[in-house]
């Protein structure tokens, strides 16, 4: 770790260690919560648990990048993103999948839908493809993602649900992955076609953007897993 000291006026620097604790504190929170929960719940508490260690260590890294050098390359947002996106999505799937089966298929659609999505907002960052093609591709797999959320499979099966634990945490699961991860497609638009915008600001955004986006997610699904667990008992 950095032994650098910072500035009062560093918020940036200081966003970066937010995000680090709070990750690490979610985590342990998490996987202590997978021995709270029935065990139907246990899969999709344990897996918004890896997504907050991955990105602990993603944060716990690129800090130290940061408050060293004052830079952070592209390539390292997405390497945490390739990761923790997809599992969020796919924890979606097995949320649901706790009140009633769901096709394989599906877990195959919104898994690879979700890489298609990271990849190609990565590819038209780093100019491996043409930005608006990137922004695009990457703009129609976050909505088919949201179509199944709120209109497909998934959304079905909440509005049918009478379990009101489970409805009204994927109000909001729905919530962040509609609002909050509207926050990385308006960053690129910014950056890539709006006259971009100062390095310190986007990092802000982001850290406080993966903050809330990852760490609320988790515990929405371990509030929820206990609220069930609780009444089933």
């Amino acid at each position: 770790m950095s032994t650098k000291l910072l500035q009062a006026t560093d918020v940036a620097s200081g966003t970066f260690l937010l995000v680090f604790t709070g990750m690490v504190a979610a985590t342990v929170l998490l996987i202590m919560g997978t021995a709270w929960v029935s065990r139907r719940w246990k899969l999709p508490v344990a897996l918004s648990g890896i997504v907050t260690l991955v990105a602990a260590m993603y944060y716990f890294y690129v800090s130290n990048i940061w408050i060293e050098s004052g830079q952070m390359p592209i390539v390292y947002r997405y390497i945490d993103w390739f990761i923790t996106i997809p599992l969020q999505v796919v924890t979606l799937y097995f949320f649901i999948r706790v009140i009633s089966s769901l096709s394989t298929w599906l877990f195959w659609r919104l898994l690879v839908v979700s890489v298609v999505m990271v990849l190609a907002r990565y590819m038209g960052e780093a100019g491996l493809m043409h930005p608006t093609l990137g922004f695009l591709i990457g703009l129609i797999s976050w909505l088919y993602i949201l179509g199944e959320a709120f209109f497909g499979r998934l959304g079905e099966l909440s509005a049918k649900s009478s379990n009101y634990a489970v409805h009204t945490g994927f109000f909001w699961l729905r919530l962040i992955v509609t609002v909050g991860w509207a926050i990385y497609p308006l960053c690129y638009f910014i950056a890539g076609f709006a006259g971009g915008v100062e390095v310190q600001k986007l990092n802000i955004v982001y850290n406080l953007s993966d903050f809330v986006n990852q760490i609320a997610f988790g515990l929405v699904i371990l509030t929820t897993a206990m609220k069930d667990s609780a009444s089933s008992k």
